[in-house]
């Protein structure tokens, strides 16, 4: 029985291996079996470029589709949109490698003694790194949210994968490494939303009268410009000091970013309306009283003085 006629194999060929073996082949140097040529690299330089422009383009189509649909936080459209940048190159690098006919997992062989070498020296970077990709995927901290970090006052201007570029109200730029945010308590302002207190400490002398410094207090509150109207303030008599009885005024705004110009604004409200409602503010003062005999031994002391001062002259 005759054989059937064999047909022929269906193969795919890959356009970007196609135009591979279709340039001038100048062999540079193999890794892992596989052969690196000019064609090799001009390959996938094209591919590196067309990622970038694709990733450029999505970027540009996802902030659209953003401000089309009146999505208002800019902080969570630029951290979707880092997402899509590093998914693409990342995606490209891994086509560009497979095109090529780079073995991969042989490259990995190749420098793992390398790896090893540097790992060390890698190990601030990498985990940098990871918190990058945790900060990216959690959205805990965004652009434009303001936080305390260190003690510091900074607003995020922009998110990298290895650092956090941030703004102080001094207007300096500070590096922040993104493995600091993730390990360290950081204080996100805005979180959730932009609701912050403004507290602010005031003593007066214990012969004040007290429900004249709480209703003045209350006023001056009340009267701040700056304060959220449907939160009301807090008065609270909070110690009996030394020299003083404290006070705390504490007030809602909406803005963290303006914390000492509204608490500057309220100590010069409470000052003013001290001084027309006659309320001495206090300060540190001690009184010494000295019992009897003590006075008399300092004073025949200084009688002493006197006379021998006398008889010398």
């Amino acid at each position: 029985m005759p054989n059937p006629p064999s047909h022929p194999t269906l193969q795919l060929e890959n356009p970007l291996r196609e135009l591979d073996a279709s340039l001038p082949q100048f062999d540079l140097f193999s890794i892992g079996g596989t052969t690196v040529s000019v064609a090799t690299l001009v390959v996938i330089a094209l591919v590196v470029l067309l990622t970038i422009a694709l990733s450029w383009v999505l970027r540009r189509a996802i902030g659209k589709a953003a401000n089309f649909r009146g999505v208002g936080q800019e902080g969570t459209v630029a951290v979707f949109q880092r997402l899509v940048h590093y998914g693409v190159l990342a995606s490209g690098l891994a086509i560009a490698l497979d095109t090529i006919g780079l073995n991969i997992s042989a490259l990995f062989a190749a420098g793992a003694m390398f790896a090893v070498g540097v790992g060390f020296a890698m190990r601030n970077i990498a985990e940098n790194f990871v918190s990058g990709l945790i900060l990216l995927g959690e959205r805990s901290i965004k652009p434009g949210d303001i936080l305390e970090v260190e003690g510091q006052f900074v607003r995020v201007e922009r998110m990298g994968i290895r650092a956090t570029i941030a703004h102080t109200r001094d207007s300096e730029n500070i590096i922040i490494p993104n493995s600091t945010l993730v390990q360290s308590a950081v204080k996100n302002f805005t979180l959730r939303d932009s609701v912050y207190r403004v507290r602010v400490p005031v003593g007066v002398t214990y012969g004040s009268d007290m429900a004249l410094v709480r209703r003045t207090l209350e006023s001056v509150a009340v009267q701040l410009p700056k304060r959220i109207a449907t939160k009301d303030p807090l008065i609270l008599m909070t110690e009996f000091g030394d020299s003083a009885v404290l006070f705390e005024v504490s007030v809602w705004v909406d803005d963290p970013w303006r914390t000492r110009r509204t608490r500057s604004e309220l100590h010069e409200a409470i000052w003013w309306a001290f001084r027309d409602k006659d309320v001495t503010i206090a300060f540190p003062q001690l009184d010494v009283h000295l019992d009897s005999e003590v006075g008399d031994w300092l004073g025949a002391g200084r009688n002493g003085e006197r006379e021998g001062e006398t008889e010398g002259s």
